[in-house]
């Protein structure tokens, strides 16, 4: 029963975060500050997300394949390579590093 409880909590939240977004003034969304935010906000929550994905396994730090992966695709990005050659070489270089034992 507490799964279901947990599920209408998290519903009935998103839907709140959802109202609250559309009752926000428009003055308020044209602010520069709120500009630079909205548009800076996808960047650092995708940042946060592959750092723990990559670094992270319960509470201790990892560095395995992963870690070879993703300093791969930040090399290929310094490079200016395209975004398919860097998605790319971090699967190549993750799944190299896995077949080496790693």
């Amino acid at each position: 029963m507490n799964i279901w409880i947990a599920i209408g909590v998290t519903a009935v939240g998103c839907y709140a975060v959802k109202l609250a977004g559309l009752l926000v003034p428009a003055g308020v969304l044209e602010r520069p500050l709120v500009r630079r935010l909205a548009a800076l906000m996808p960047v650092a929550l995708l940042a946060a997300l592959t750092a723990q994905q990559t670094f992270a396994d319960g509470r201790a730090l990892v560095l395995d394949a992963r870690t070879a992966g993703l300093a791969a695709a930040a090399v290929a990005l310094v490079l200016r390579a395209p975004f398919l050659l860097v998605v790319a070489a971090a699967v190549v270089v993750t799944a190299g590093v896995r077949a080496l034992g790693g």
